[in-house]
């Protein structure tokens, strides 16, 4: 089936994984509930994230976390399905997801934060 959009998503080679992007895209407390979300599912519709922001705020942040490398998006059918690169980020930065997850869930619901 084609995809739903005109040109191929980009996700960055594990590689090429830059430690402050992927710090930027996970201080957002948005990205941030998106990640745990991930976390305890394997793939997730773009549709199903219950968070209080615009379906464009949502799509802006799924693709912060896509161009750091911190998420993977593809395309099945009319559905977009997001997955975090648990391996890929646990071979380039051991031990910095388990933090962040850990430290995210000490949080609580991570809110918005008004623009």
């Amino acid at each position: 089936m084609a995809s739903r959009t005109s040109s191929p998503l980009l996700h960055p080679d594990e590689r090429d994984f830059d430690l402050f992007a992927v710090m930027n895209a996970l201080t957002d407390p948005v990205r941030l509930s998106i990640v745990l979300r991930l976390a305890d599912e394997s793939a997730v519709p773009c549709g199903t994230f219950d968070l209080p922001i615009a379906k464009s705020a949502l799509s802006r942040h799924l693709r912060v976390l896509r161009e750091a490398g911190v998420i993977s998006q593809r395309d099945e059918g009319t559905r977009r399905v997001n997955s975090l690169r648990a391996d890929e980020l646990e071979r380039r930065f051991p031990g910095l997801l388990d933090l962040v997850l850990k430290e995210g869930a000490n949080r609580g619901t991570p809110q918005p934060v008004p623009a």
